[in-house]
């Protein structure tokens, strides 16, 4: 369709008039990808670089992840201006710069790109945010840079344009869901999606995330992409996110997204007035410590987790993380302890204050740094008890608190996960939401041996794990030494 006058399709029409015909501070347009995202984005730009919608010396910007996606995003723009006899009368084009200049409205637009150093002298009245659905976390410096050099506008506009992000916790997700909710009527949300529910290879699934389908987007092509993740089940994720436009990890978590969220049941106190088993995960340098408590309660086991991290970086561990550990830490959902390393002192101190307010009867810990916390045990005068394995000893648990040594090998490991997949499955666990427990849960793969044993590991380097590795041992302590004795079998599982 190259040199052919641009004809909007019916849902560009609507997305369009949703945007201009109610006031605007920001509207999501999130749909699979090869449905003209980025020439939709262009014409944007031109309607406020030379259109109806500039205005006098107006700074327009564009904002990728990627020098790449920055200079196409230019590319397809000037290409519009060079197409238009009439649009190049009045537009000069700035090849190297990246800018598209009016000289008679003193408009200018430049594309920007994350990967440059970013910008905070600017003004911009309107920002296309290109393919946000690639920033990694919460934050993103270039977003904040723009978002908030818009101060100075009277109605500035954002369009924040993408295929969706893998994970709840990135930016682009929190944008939809906060655009989702509908409490602000100036955040509008155009989101173009497959159902969980359909059939994720159907036709009925690939129109619903597609709207350009059997138009300019090749159904042929598109239906060979469905049937090649149909074959090889290693390409079903990536299919997912980027045809369906569905919000799905590329790495398959060990616990599927819809599963957690179906257990994030408020947590009753009530739980926690009989016994309570835990799970400690003590941490290097750059993890968290976390501290997950269980306890059942008419049929539930409910959750309590905590954790700890390095007070000195903070700031700094959120952005290599891409996770908001300050802003969690503001919220109570992270206890941050002085110093480099997480202070295993306050660990101990915390033990014994649960202690006091609950029933806490035994807890599964790695023995990684384990030492050093028994150390400040000592000091604090906390009794205890220490058994080398989980298995009920022929005398029965001992009274008062009792660690266990529980490795997160393929020893281990593979029957705790058995124990948590089990009840997370059935709708046993109740979890609340904790956004940190969250995280963790959608960071964790599972890695099997050759003997098909599961572990836990990291679906990438900047993601914690920790918090759902606590969780898993807290449930084979919990479903080891709280069921009857005649009810235990070899390795701790609970024969139900």
């Amino acid at each position: 369709m190259v040199g052919q006058p641009v004809v909007l399709r019916p849902w560009q029409r609507e997305v369009i008039c949703g945007i201009y015909d109610t006031p605007t501070r920001r509207a999501v347009i999130s749909f699979g990808r090869k449905n003209g995202k980025t020439a939709l984005s262009s014409f944007l730009l031109l309607l406020h670089l030379v259109g109806p919608e500039a205005r006098p010396n107006g700074q327009l910007y564009s904002a990728a992840q990627s020098r790449d996606q920055a200079a196409l995003l230019f590319s397809l723009a000037a290409k519009g201006v060079r197409l238009s006899p009439t649009l190049r009368q009045y537009v000069v084009v700035r090849d190297t710069a990246k800018q598209l200049f009016c000289a008679e409205l003193g408009t200018l637009y430049r594309a920007l790109s994350a990967e440059a150093s970013t910008a905070y002298g600017l003004s911009p009245v309107f920002v296309v945010h290109d393919e946000l659905g690639q920033v990694k976390g919460p934050r993103s410096e270039l977003y904040e840079a723009l978002e908030t050099a818009a101060g100075a506008q009277e109605e500035p506009l954002s369009i924040v344009i993408s295929t969706q992000a893998p994970q709840a916790g990135d930016l682009l997700s929190v944008l939809i869901d906060d655009a989702g909710t509908g409490q602000d009527p100036k955040i509008k949300l155009f989101l173009f999606t497959a159902p969980e529910n359909v059939d994720p290879f159907s036709d009925e699934a690939i129109i619903a995330a597609n709207p350009a389908y059997g138009d300019f987007l090749n159904p042929v092509e598109v239906r060979d992409q469905a049937e090649s993740a149909r074959r090889m089940p290693a390409r079903e994720m990536a299919y997912r996110n980027l045809i369906l436009n569905q919000r799905v990890n590329m790495h398959s978590p060990f616990i599927a997204r819809s599963v957690w969220e179906s257990c994030a049941g408020e947590v009753d106190p009530a739980a926690f007035e009989g016994p309570v088993y835990f799970g400690l995960d003590l941490s290097a340098r750059n993890d968290l410590t976390a501290m997950v408590m269980v306890a059942q309660h008419e049929g539930h086991w409910y959750v309590r987790p905590e954790f700890w991290c390095p007070e000195v970086g903070l700031s700094d561990r959120a952005r290599r993380d891409r996770a908001p550990y300050d802003l969690w830490a503001q919220q109570g959902y992270i206890t941050p302890t002085p110093g480099a390393s997480v202070d295993l002192s306050f660990v101990a101190q915390r033990l014994a204050d649960i202690s006091g307010e609950v029933v806490l009867r035994c807890g599964g810990f790695d023995r990684w740094r384990m030492d050093y916390l028994t150390a400040e045990l000592n000091k604090l005068g906390l009794p205890y008890t220490v058994l080398n394995k989980v298995e009920v000893p022929p005398e029965g648990l001992p009274d008062g608190l009792v660690l266990v040594k529980h490795g997160q090998g393929f020893q281990d490991m593979p029957p705790a996960l058995d124990a948590l997949e089990a009840e997370l499955l059935n709708g046993r666990i109740r979890h609340g939401g904790h956004p940190v427990l969250t995280w963790c849960a959608a960071n964790a793969v599972a890695e099997r041996n050759a003997a098909g044993e599961r572990k836990l590991e990291k679906a990438k380097s900047t993601g914690r794990i920790d918090g759902l590795v606590a969780l898993a041992m807290a449930m084979r302590v919990a479903m080891t030494y709280a069921a009857p004795a005649e009810e235990y079998v070899s390795g701790g599982l609970v024969a139900l």
